[in-house]
């Protein structure tokens, strides 16, 4: 059995809740078993169905099929129905809440003609998802999000493909969205370092700007906006192009933080060490994808308090992990007896980032902090 699933579809759920595999199937008739059973070959899924219909590889519904669908709403990162939009808009419209974080929801009919992105098209990956389905059926995907009617690239989808945030994100897609559709003229710049990531990005419709020189030299035509995706905190763009063109700047979650600190390091220590390994380095804090440590510090309460303070994972490596890379690194008696190891946060952050270490490790107040980059 194949289960696999594709990256663009992982990249399409990647920004919502639970995993990209949390995939919960609905059907309401005998031909929309048929239809799952067909999916189950192609995607790792979870089939709900009515007790007279159940069989083998199936859940039955928790009392009936909306009061099921309404608790999978909150545990699920996709939904998909096999049957009617009204019966399941009606079901989960007091659900609805916000497109950032609801799950995607898909409906197919029981023939499996139409596969329907009708939640979620964007953030929530309901239309990559949909496009997915519909080439497994061979089914019409039917998405009616406005950038993608038109075939263009929509700024949230572009933030989902590679795991970024941004400053008033919400408003920030509204606008730059809309600028699309309208033909209006939104620039496109990646810097360097991430260069190598535009060619598996959805772009259509951004005007690419290679060089921000192009824009006071006026080589390009007038640009409504520019999108900048950079892990930088500064954009290297002069005052009069910030002061007259709205900029966005889309920060990409790829810096990693390994982290040693003494036992009861307080939560405002680590976070103002944290801002100021950042800024020495010239990251933005929203670049930050996850923090780590050695497995001793898994009960340290600022470091977890840390991770959810950034809404980043925190990740934690044995000493025997640590001990194969300990020879790169300068080594600590003091840490070694306390720890087990030479050296906590360069060997953690080697092995996060997978060894593209960035600028010189801090060390103060019983704290070190080394950061590295991961594509």
């Amino acid at each position: 059995m194949n289960t696999t699933i594709p990256n663009s579809m992982m990249r399409g759920l990647a920004m919502n809740i639970v995993k990209p595999e949390s995939i919960a199937v609905f059907c309401l008739t005998p031909g929309g078993v048929r239809l799952a059973r067909r999916l189950q070959t192609h995607l790792p899924l979870t089939c709900f169905t009515s007790d007279k219909l159940l069989e083998e590889g199936f859940l039955p519904f928790n009392g009936s099929f909306g009061d099921t669908l309404r608790e999978a709403f909150k545990q699920y990162s996709a939904l998909v129905v096999v049957g009617a939009i009204g019966l399941t808009v009606r079901v989960i419209a007091p659900l609805v809440n916000d497109k950032m974080t609801d799950p995607a929801v898909v409906v197919i009919d029981e023939r499996g003609q139409h596969v329907v992105s009708l939640l979620s098209g964007h953030v929530g990956g309901a239309n990559t998802l949909t496009r997915y389905l519909a080439g497994i059926l061979g089914a019409d995907p039917v998405i009616t999000t406005a950038t993608d009617v038109n075939e263009m690239a929509a700024l949230d989808t572009l933030a989902t493909q590679l795991d970024a945030e941004m400053q008033d994100f919400r408003h920030a897609v509204k606008v730059v969205n809309q600028m699309l559709v309208s033909n209006q003229k939104v620039g496109l710049w990646w810097d360097t370092p991430l260069l190598a990531e535009r060619e598996r990005c959805d772009t259509r419709g951004f005007v690419p700007v290679d060089c921000l020189d192009q824009l006071s030299l006026e080589q390009l035509p007038p640009l409504d906006a520019l999108v900048c995706i950079t892990l930088r905190d500064t954009l290297p763009l002069p005052a009069d192009q910030l002061a007259t063109l709205p900029v966005y700047k889309l920060v990409p979650r790829r810096v990693v933080a390994g982290i040693g600190c003494r036992r009861a390091t307080s939560l405002q220590t680590l976070v103002e060490l944290l801002q100021q390994q950042m800024a020495e380095n010239h990251f933005d804090i929203m670049a930050l994808r996850a923090i780590g440590s050695v497995t001793i510090k898994k009960d340290e309460p600022a470091l977890h308090q840390l991770a959810k303070c950034w809404r980043v994972p925190f990740e934690l490596f044995s000493v025997g992990e640590l001990s194969r890379h300990e020879q790169r690194f300068p080594a600590s008696d003091f840490v070694r007896q306390t720890v087990g190891v030479g050296s906590v946060s360069q060997p953690v952050a080697w092995l996060m980032s997978d060894g593209k270490l960035v600028g010189n490790t801090l060390r103060q107040q019983g704290v070190t902090i080394t950061l590295g980059v991961s594509h």
